[in-house]
């Protein structure tokens, strides 16, 4: 039974995630990259240590400290890619943290990637279908697999991630002769984010990768153009063209573990972004 978990990377994602656990009773270890920010964690109900992968000298000093805090029955692995910035860097922070939990066994781990592991054809998307398609899905792919070796692992996909300071009314709005008027939106709202890594920590039969997407898919200029005069902005213009795009599926998750979304359909997150 997991009555304790360890996040690393208590940012936009990790930090709702950890206040839910907190709510269901599990004592929450939670990262931060500096000691200031970690210790306003406590606020929360979280136990706030100060992590930052990118510091060896860090490591170095406060390795006992570090240990102790991973030190849980579930791993929840949420640091953000950033390979356009720093292509390299992502692996090199993800195998420090390899080598710091080499010696904790853990009941479960849970590694948050993103569907940018999927090549961009017009196909229903599932979770063998990820591919090594571009420089930036080959790191992506690597990250996985670091992680996908260790024993009760899971891979959470996450779509376009949508939800407080996130609303998709802003990502393009004013923008002009866009492609792709009808490629489905694939992307998902972040209590649906929460529910479904909280589904992948506390049931026994979960592995393996699982897409975490909203399973409708309005078109991108319907949804996007609604999205802009929500806010009150201007609507995005697209060109006119034939083709479509990818369907991410997330029926594995939906299915195998009985999940249901709270959001199912994009259009429905507009009012709570």
């Amino acid at each position: 039974m997991i009555k304790s978990v360890c996040i690393v990377g208590c940012g936009w994602f990790g930090l709702p995630l950890a206040q839910a656990m907190v709510a269901q009773g599990i004592r929450v270890n939670g990262s931060k990259r500096n000691a200031e920010n970690a210790a306003l964690l406590t606020e929360h109900g979280i136990n706030g240590f100060t992590l930052d992968l990118s510091l060896d000298e860090q490591l170095d000093q406060n390795q006992g400290a570090i240990k102790v805090a991973l030190n849980t029955d579930c791993l929840v692995v949420n640091i953000p890619p950033s390979l356009r910035k720093d292509p390299d860097g992502y692996l090199v922070k993800l195998a420090r943290l390899k080598t710091l939990i080499h010696d904790i066994t853990y009941q479960k781990i849970i590694f948050i990637s993103t569907t940018g592991v999927y090549p961009s054809l017009e196909k229903l998307m599932i979770e063998k279908d990820a591919v090594a398609h571009s420089e930036v899905s080959g790191k992506l792919l690597q990250a996985e697999a670091m992680f996908s070796a260790l024993s009760h692992s899971c891979i959470a996909r996450f779509a376009g991630l949508v939800g407080p300071e996130r609303h998709p009314g802003r990502f393009l709005a004013g923008k002009t002769e866009l492609s792709q008027p009808d490629a489905p939106v694939n992307i998902v709202h972040l209590n649906d984010c929460i529910l479904a890594v909280s589904k992948l920590v506390f049931e026994p039969t979960s592995n393996g990768a699982y897409n975490v997407c909203a399973p409708k898919h309005p078109a991108r200029q319907s949804f996007y153009q609604q999205a802009a005069l929500d806010l009150g902005l201007v609507a995005p213009q697209f060109i006119k063209e034939s083709g479509s795009g990818k369907i991410i599926s997330s029926d594995r998750l939906m299915k195998e573990l009985n999940f249901e979304y709270q959001f199912s359909d994009p259009m429905d997150m507009l009012v709570v972004c």
